[in-house]
């Protein structure tokens, strides 16, 4: 049994395909797969069942595929352990970040880190957490920044900061006669919202007490953005109101300041962590980009205060 063997066995397991597991891999597919019968001969049981498409595991190689997964993490401590003692941090680093954070952290973290550590290589990617969780388990990416808590079973969460939530409204709306406004000034009639698969959608309707039968209700058209931004827009250019994570306001012009309003207390503020599966051992690296965020985030949203409402993420389980 080889490590080359482990890797090709969670390869397949991964991406379901010998063809694209063998691409993932940088080997040809007949070489892939003689590895992994050789394996198979030797433990004297089937990994995977070829007469399934897409390929199969079978209930022994579940079993082994989950053991696999954590001997190629305990052997990926040997390199941590070297660069833990040399103080020099090399290699790739593979993060994803959700798109209702990635406009307002990526650009600059992107600059500061590559400076901090010019011996890294940083792989980013944006994704909804649904698809980063899944990706985690497939040791598809080293870590990610998400909206938590998650509360997912083989997922470990490193809170970073707390951003409150501030809602923007039209100019002709009543509600900007107020300094700071309630849950229950936001008119889901009226409001534009992200569309289903982001957290911070889920998070909107909490903090509203999910009042989802008004939403858009007297309007002539329904329309839900993939994109913070498109939300903004929506507001100036046909009215209503929206709810933003603070991070998007701080480019906002003086017109635009003055019709933000923020909530009274509890301050509604969402969560936000990088977060790894259960294996992960890279954790030099995972400081190392700790570090790096916090330096990008203003001190107010890294001091966890009384008088918040850390809005959840409705579904209890993102990936089944």
């Amino acid at each position: 049994m080889t490590i080359t063997q482990l890797e090709y066995v969670v390869a397949v397991a991964t991406y379901k395909s010998f063809v694209a597991a063998a691409e993932k891999c940088f080997v040809t597919q007949p070489t892939l797969s003689m590895q992994i019968q050789k394996l198979e001969e030797e433990l004297g049981v089937k990994v995977f069942d070829r007469n399934k498409h897409p390929i199969a595991i079978t209930a022994m190689g579940e079993a082994i595929v989950a053991q696999a997964r954590i001997a190629l993490a305990e052997c990926e401590k040997i390199n941590e352990l070297i660069q833990s003692q040399q103080n020099k941090l090399a290699g790739t680093f593979r993060l994803a970040v959700i798109p209702t954070v990635a406009p307002y952290i990526l650009p600059n973290l992107l600059e500061a880190y590559s400076k901090a550590y010019p011996d890294v290589k940083l792989d980013v990617v944006e994704m909804e957490t649904k698809q980063i969780v899944k990706a985690l388990r497939n040791n598809e990416i080293d870590t990610a920044l998400v909206s938590t808590p998650l509360e997912e079973n083989g997922i470990k969460e490193y809170p970073l900061f707390q951003e409150p939530f501030v809602a923007y409204f039209s100019k002709n709306e009543k509600a900007l006669k107020k300094r700071m406004v309630a849950a229950d000034d936001i008119a889901l009639d009226k409001i534009w919202l992200l569309n289903e698969g982001h957290c911070m959608r889920n998070q909107v309707l909490d903090l509203c007490s999910g009042q989802i039968q008004r939403l858009q209700a007297d309007r002539p058209y329904r329309y839900e953005s993939s994109n913070v931004e498109t939300l903004r827009k929506m507001v100036d250019k046909n009215g209503g109101l929206t709810v933003l994570p603070e991070l998007a306001t701080f480019e906002f012009g003086e017109d635009q300041q003055e019709r933000l309003r923020y909530f009274e207390e509890p301050e509604p503020v969402r969560e936000i962590s990088l977060i790894t599966n259960d294996h992960f051992v890279k954790l030099t690296l995972l400081q190392s980009m700790i570090d790096e965020i916090s330096k990008l985030v203003p001190e107010k949203m890294r001091v966890q205060k009384k008088n918040r409402k850390v809005l959840r993420i409705q579904s209890a389980k993102l990936v089944q």
